[in-house]
């Protein structure tokens, strides 16, 4: 057959690409749940087991702090050992601990299971976006990626139909099957992984050019071959010393800086949105539909962004993403005392425009890095953004009784504008690029 002379980032997309988004995607839509389902289960559940007020915050603080050690393992182990073997540890990781939370008796113990879940969470981001990333063509690679933000609030909204579904139906012990169900979805996505090949980008960053080769030809056909595949030299240090030392601080301190002010008032308002709505006045069923209406809009926020991330670009979406949504927040703190309509305007659009940033969140940082060091970089980003998220979180009921709704929303508005100057000064626009072109420091 004559061979091809096609890169493979520019190949129509076909129907392995379309399953590994699935298996990369189902990660996401776990994270979703199994984040989300510890808040319905938490009433039933702190009765059974006389939970303190300590151990309610623990538990429910439990897969965050998870997440913050997954992600920098999870990274490690993704770039030490390859995207196949660590796709794995996340869906078993999910089953294992989802059934144990059937028999925990004791507080310690159900922290124990919800901490190695965020593990579990921490460990997919790196390598479900990095293995995603380097088989996709470029013309998707945005779009694709975006689509898994979408499917983490879709994860979400689908653990609460099962979790209420469970507890209506069940009696007191209903929230151990509530916890419990991620396994089902966890063996899904475990079977569904299976035949996922390596990526020829890190089998090749190892000196393992048979190994790529092979899989080239598999995915692609065997017209196709190392030759078809652009990638970057080698790099000379893969550690995290080396990610700093070789130029790509700047980089690094640039994902954690957006990802983490895109990511904290975020957090905070969805946590906190009916007690966010009530301190400006939304009561009743005006605070129920503000609820819903908000959810709604981050879903479609996400959903536009993804649609337009290769019309605007990477770097004007972020700044517009910025900018627009901390307009909103800084008008809800120069009118906490607005009508009900203004108000809901106002969060519905935050919700709206912060849709660019959030699906930005994983395509920046797998675009900026090279293979040897991508995962590790995701891992850090996926780290040091939930500790703010987790910060943040925490003093948003604080902040309401210390210092009020309207300088609660002056303070989201600030963090917003941290974002929006970071994406001014250190954005670089990836679009249209191959991997290695984005990856390339002189981009």
């Amino acid at each position: 057959m004559k061979p091809s002379n096609c890169c493979i980032e520019d190949v129509p997309l076909n129907a392995f690409h379309r399953k590994l988004t699935l298996r990369s995607g189902g990660g996401s839509f776990v994270d979703g749940y199994v984040l989300s389902i510890i808040g319905i289960a938490m009433l039933q559940m702190s009765a059974a087991l006389q939970l303190t007020e300590f151990w309610q915050g623990m538990i429910a603080a439990s897969a965050l702090i998870g997440v913050f050690f997954g992600g920098f393992f999870g990274g490690f182990l993704t770039d030490r050992l390859g995207r196949k073997k660590v796709y794995f540890i996340g869906p078993l990781l999910f089953i294992v601990c989802s059934l144990a939370q059937l028999w925990v008796d004791s507080a310690p113990a159900l922290f124990l299971c919800r901490f190695v879940i965020g593990l579990a969470v921490g460990i997919e981001y790196p390598v479900a976006t990095a293995l995603l990333v380097e088989f996709l063509p470029r013309k998707y690679r945005g779009p694709r990626l975006a689509a898994l933000t979408i499917l983490w609030f879709a994860g979400a909204a689908f653990a609460y139909i099962v979790g209420n579904t469970l507890i209506n139906l069940g009696g007191d012990d209903a929230w151990r099957y509530v916890l419990a169900s991620a396994a089902a979805i966890g063996l899904g996505l475990l079977l569904l992984r299976l035949g996922t090949p390596e990526s020829p980008r890190w089998l090749l960053s190892k000196g393992r050019a048979a190994e790529a080769e092979q899989v080239i030809k598999g995915v692609y056909g065997p017209q196709f071959s190392l030759a078809n595949l652009p990638e970057q030299a080698e790099l000379a240090c893969t550690t995290l010393w080396g990610l700093l030392v070789s130029g790509y601080a700047k980089r690094l301190v640039f994902v954690t800086l957006f990802w983490s002010c895109s990511i904290i008032p975020v957090f905070a308002v969805y946590a906190f949105a009916p007690k966010v709505l009530e301190a400006l006045h939304l009561k009743g069923d005006w605070a129920a539909f503000g609820s819903i209406a908000i959810t709604l809009l981050f879903v479609i926020g996400c959903i536009f962004a993804s649609q337009l991330i290769n019309v605007m670009g990477r770097r004007s979406m972020l700044i517009h993403s910025f900018l627009w949504s901390g307009l909103a927040l800084l008008l809800l703190g120069l009118f906490p005392d607005g009508n009900e309509l203004l108000v809901l305007a106002l969060f519905g659009a935050y919700a709206l425009f912060i849709g660019g940033a959030q699906v930005l969140q994983l395509v920046y940082p797998n675009e900026l890095f090279p293979t040897e060091i991508r995962a590790v970089a995701v891992g850090i980003g996926t780290s040091l953004s939930r500790v703010g998220a987790a910060v943040g979180t925490y003093l948003v009921p604080l902040s309401l009784q210390g210092i009020g709704i309207g300088h609660t929303m002056y303070v989201a508005a600030a963090v917003t504008l941290v974002g929006l100057v970071a994406a001014w000064a250190m954005a670089p626009e990836t679009r249209s690029l191959s991997l290695r072109d984005a990856a390339a420091l002189g981009n």
